[in-house]
């Protein structure tokens, strides 16, 4: 079974990410998220094993149980690199404004000030 990879922090998964998620889930095709193991500081409050918790207890889990989604903790990275005619493509995503303007770092700063975080 192949899979569309999407690698990123996810601190925290939210709106602007599942758009992107329901891009490629729309068109039937299966998505990796491939969290980055990234060191916790003030823009990443929470760790890789504690992102992926978070991701297979919210809106993904009935994807995940289904084997639609999938995730793995990898090691963080500084690059994406790929050789000549490797066997996939790579895909830009354009969201619409209001996708666009979704910001991870406002969550973040909102549930400081909620005292969530």
């Amino acid at each position: 079974m192949k899979y569309s990879m999407f690698v990123g922090r996810w601190q925290p998964l939210h709106k602007g990410h599942l758009w992107l998620i329901n891009e490629r889930l729309k068109e039937g095709k299966n998505v990796w998220l491939a969290i980055r193991d990234v060191q916790p500081d003030e823009n990443n409050p929470w760790t890789a094993q504690e992102i992926e918790k978070m991701v297979h207890e919210g809106e993904l889990k009935d994807l995940i149980a289904d084997g639609r989604v999938i995730t793995s903790i990898i090691p963080d990275i500084e690059s994406v690199n790929y050789g000549r005619g490797v066997g996939y493509e790579i895909i830009e995503h354009i969201p619409p404004d209001d996708i666009k303007e979704v910001s991870a770092t406002k969550i973040r700063e909102g549930l400081r000030e909620d005292g969530k975080l």
